[in-house]
């Protein structure tokens, strides 16, 4: 049996406005970019049952603009800039056969790069540029079991080169 995985940063923040960084909305790229990430994710059929996501502002739009339902979501304080270990045990109390996990950089860069037995030949996955997704696959019954080092690629893609190379536009 295995389990997949979506790890996903927040779409691009919009600095202009005086609120906490908590509170920051994303900009027009940003949803842009969240729109193209969900049609990506649907046309590829990485659709998740579950949803977990960082209580920031930023987090909750990405989220919302990927327009995808699915059947469990969790808004999660512990991941608004977790560490690495945050992020293993946030995913160790999932359940869905597909998790999907939306936070925030540099915790969701070190926790994919842990994760991964070999890290994509992406150039730009070490940095994790905003609304970078991977998604990967786990030889595991359970997400209790899940260890660094034991997820298998499947994709990773990010909005610039999902929107130029699929042609989307809004």
């Amino acid at each position: 049996m295995s389990l997949r995985l979506i790890l996903m940063r927040h779409a691009k923040s919009d600095w202009n406005l005086p609120v906490s960084d908590h509170n920051r909305d994303l900009n027009e790229r940003g949803r842009t970019s969240a729109k193209a990430m969900g049609k990506w994710l649907k046309e590829l059929d990485f659709i998740p049952e579950q949803a977990l996501v960082s209580t920031s502002k930023r987090t909750r739009k990405t989220f919302e603009y990927l327009s995808i339902k699915p059947k469990r979501l969790e808004f999660i304080k512990k991941l608004y800039h977790p560490n690495v270990y945050a992020l293993l045990n946030t995913l160790k109390g999932a359940n869905g056969q597909t998790v999907l996990i939306i936070s925030h950089n540099p915790a969701i860069a070190e926790f994919a790069e842990n994760l991964a037995i070999k890290s994509p030949k992406h150039k730009r996955f070490y940095k994790y540029p905003t609304c970078a997704t991977w998604v990967a696959e786990l030889e595991i019954k359970s997400w209790e079991e899940v260890q660094f080092g034991t997820a298998r690629t499947l994709d990773f893609g990010i909005p610039r080169e999902v929107i130029k190379v699929r042609g989307y536009s809004y």
